[in-house]
């Protein structure tokens, strides 16, 4: 399933975040077929990116966060217009997952039985959090890290990278 490409441009002062609206013909496919995930192809001049996001309705509006991270890759200010196509999410978690992260979790079967009873919105924090590391070598050891955290029974985000 995917959308046409529509073209957007960032709004949300009342909102208090960086938003980006989404016209009701385009949202209510995926709304309605139980996709309130989805990934997101948003392209403006040259540059192209891809990323995962929730379809959220507030005031009968729909929108999506566009957070800096992704206004600075596409290099967007508020006043631009850019492109978006929207594609159903077939990934398991509503994230891409670092194979580091992968790897560890799937050799650690007590940490991955724990990791899988979370709920999915705490699972996409944890991906989150070791996705933002650069090196594939941070990665692995966070991901070490966060696993015996898990076993230990921490379940509190700032918790689970320290090492105790």
């Amino acid at each position: 399933m995917e959308s046409p490409g529509f073209e957007v441009s960032l709004a949300g002062a009342s909102y208090g975040m960086h938003v980006v609206f989404i016209p009701e013909e385009i949202a209510k496919p995926f709304v309605s077929k139980g996709h309130k995930r989805v990934k997101v192809v948003a392209s403006f001049q040259t540059k192209s990116i891809e990323f995962h996001a929730a379809l959220q309705k507030r005031e009968g509006v729909y929108y999506m966060i566009f957070g800096k991270n992704n206004q600075k890759a596409l290099g967007i200010y508020p006043n631009d217009y850019f492109t978006m196509q929207l594609f159903e999410d077939t990934s398991k978690y509503g994230v891409e997952v670092p194979e580091e992260f992968e790897a560890v979790l799937f050799s650690d079967y007590e940490a991955h039985q724990i990791f899988e009873r979370l709920t999915s919105g705490k699972k996409r924090g944890i991906i989150y959090m070791i996705s933002r590391y650069k090196t594939s070598q941070t990665r692995i050891d966070k991901s070490l890290l966060l696993c015996e955290n898990l076993k230990r029974g921490i379940r509190d985000n700032k918790d689970l990278l320290k090492p105790f």
